[in-house]
């Protein structure tokens, strides 16, 4: 039975993973550890709360003797490093808790790793750590092209620079030390159990609450958008085939501006749920500091060398999307009163 640390397991892409693995493998046990910040929900692992292959601890990967006690006590195969700040208004006008948990705290997790898998003869090959990255450290692309896994690391916000300081750190413990690790870019996730601080959820609260939409600037930044369920298969194949120190990049070839995602959601929403939901209620904000015009990923070399590809449409992965939210918009209502509530109002809601 191998054993996985998730790291970050009750945030919006962890839990995913881990209702994907635990539905996908029967022989496995899977380590959860998170902080339970704002965006960690333990909610959104109900379905696995008494799966005996699932234990969870709260643990913040800053804290040293903490994650060293999780290596003592288990024999960990693979770390999945999910564990980051990630919400980029919130970097601009905090930058240092970005730097520690995103920095710091993965250093801290390899520095444990490590330990636990060094030995006289080199590390153990059948161990892997796995860093969960972004395309926002490759910076801004103009109107044509797309990032490649070479392309220069070049990022606009304190969240893309932490991201990009991360797996910079962890490329180095494979150049130094050959330890066995692998870095993934993906696109904008979407899907279920995502904070609505996020454009797609925030979008889909507030029509539901028949809220302004702000959208920054112009509305026709550029980002290409991928079904969570779908990134979650690609860390699996790269966990399971990945060439040890390479970073893939992992895209949803579903690049859309802004404005035509929240008209899409919109015009859903206004059909099958509630005529009254219109245009009307978008409202131009002034744009983020720093904010890039546009991402694209070009996923060719996870879909030569490992055999993965998207296979939701956008426009089947939105549906989903909408309608995981209206059916559970208890949970919605229950994360956005929570402790995150305060800044989440001064950012996003009428004043």
């Amino acid at each position: 039975m191998k054993t996985y640390l998730v790291t970050g397991g009750a945030g919006f892409i962890g839990s995913n993973f881990i209702l994907y693995m635990l539905k996908m493998y029967d022989a496995i046990k899977i380590i959860n550890i998170d902080k339970l910040t704002y965006a960690g929900n333990l909610e959104n692992l109900k379905e696995v709360e008494n799966n005996a292959n699932h234990i969870f601890a709260k643990v913040d990967i800053c804290d040293k003797e903490a994650l060293m006690k999780i290596f003592e006590e288990y024999r960990i195969d693979y770390v999945v490093n999910f564990a980051a700040e990630s919400h980029v208004d919130r970097s601009i006008h905090d930058p240092e808790v970005f730097i520690k948990t995103n920095v710091l705290g993965t250093q801290n997790l390899l520095d444990a790793a490590k330990k636990a898998w060094e030995t006289r003869a080199g590390f153990d090959r059948r161990k892997k750590f796995i860093q969960i990255s972004t395309d926002e450290v490759y910076g801004s692309l103009g109107d044509t092209g797309y990032f490649i896994e070479n392309t220069a690391l070049d990022p606009h916000s304190p969240y893309a620079a932490s991201k990009a300081a991360a797996d910079l750190l962890v490329k180095s413990y494979y150049d130094t030390y050959r330890m066995p690790v692998n870095i993934t870019r993906c696109s904008n996730n979407y899907g279920p159990y995502q904070f609505p601080e996020k454009l797609i959820p925030l979008i889909i609260n507030n029509c539901l609450n028949k809220k302004t939409l702000p959208i920054y600037g112009d509305g026709l930044n550029i980002r290409d958008w991928l079904y969570v369920e779908d990134h979650c298969r690609a860390i699996d194949k790269v966990i399971n085939k990945g060439l040890i120190g390479e970073v893939y990049n992992v895209g949803g070839h579903n690049e859309r501006t802004n404005i035509q995602i929240v008209k899409t959601i919109i015009n859903y929403m206004s059909e099958n749920l509630d005529k009254s939901i219109s245009e009307d209620l978008i409202r131009y904000v002034e744009d983020r500091k720093g904010h890039d015009r546009r991402y694209g990923i070009d996923p060719t070399k996870i879909k030569e060398a490992l055999g993965w590809e998207p296979t939701t449409l956008f426009e089947e992965g939105i549906k989903k999307t909408i309608h995981w939210y209206t059916k559970n918009k208890a949970w919605l209502d229950g994360v956005v009163s929570g402790e995150y509530a305060n800044y989440f109002k001064k950012m996003y809601e009428d004043s």
